[in-house]
């Protein structure tokens, strides 16, 4: 070979090896692209997106506290009084046995007080079951105390006689109706 010749191919040799070292050091791995990707900080754009999330989130979570405790405030006035009216439905029960054992009228002592203290309860938020007697047993307001055979065929699984009203106070029952059902 001439000296020509051989000093270029000497000077392509040298170029090809400088070119596969560029290559070989600029050669990425796919893990180090990544972290690459990690390391780079998100733009402004992506901060303010985040801080309007967690703001977002941090109000719903506020509004719903907010409502529950005021949910959580009503119904504890509505059932504050649940131990008291508890502790009067017996009194109320005696008074109305009273009334109809001695048949008292509606201007005697004893009628005025009761309806005055029936009145202030029911301000108060106590209510009375309706009369379920020709009903059907209804487990979700009464409470059957006993079973006895049915006077007629048309009152078998209904209720013959209410031993003990039934109470409400506001939406949730207080005291369930005791009842006699015919069998």
């Amino acid at each position: 070979m001439s000296k020509k010749k051989q000093e270029e191919q000497e000077i392509t040799e040298t170029i090809l090896n400088s070119e596969e070292v560029k290559t070989e050091e600029t050669k990425v791995s796919p893990e180090e692209i990544k972290e690459e990707e990690v390391k780079i900080p998100p733009t402004t754009e992506e901060l303010l997106a985040i801080e309007k999330d967690k703001n977002l989130r941090l109000f719903a979570e506020f509004d719903n506290f907010r409502k529950r405790t005021a949910k959580e405030r009503i119904e504890l006035y509505s059932t504050a009084n649940k131990d008291i009216m508890t502790s009067l439905l017996p009194i109320l029960d005696n008074f109305e046995r009273s009334i109809k054992a001695n048949n008292y009228k509606k201007g005697d002592g004893t009628m005025l007080i009761y309806t005055q203290l029936k009145a202030e309860l029911e301000k108060k938020g106590l209510k009375e079951m309706e009369d379920p007697t020709g009903n059907v047993l209804d487990s979700d307001f009464q409470e059957a105390i006993t079973n006895i055979p049915a006077p007629s065929e048309k009152e078998k699984g209904k209720v013959i006689d209410v031993i003990e009203k039934g109470y409400l106070l506001g939406d949730k029952i207080l005291r369930y109706a005791k009842v006699v059902v015919g069998n």
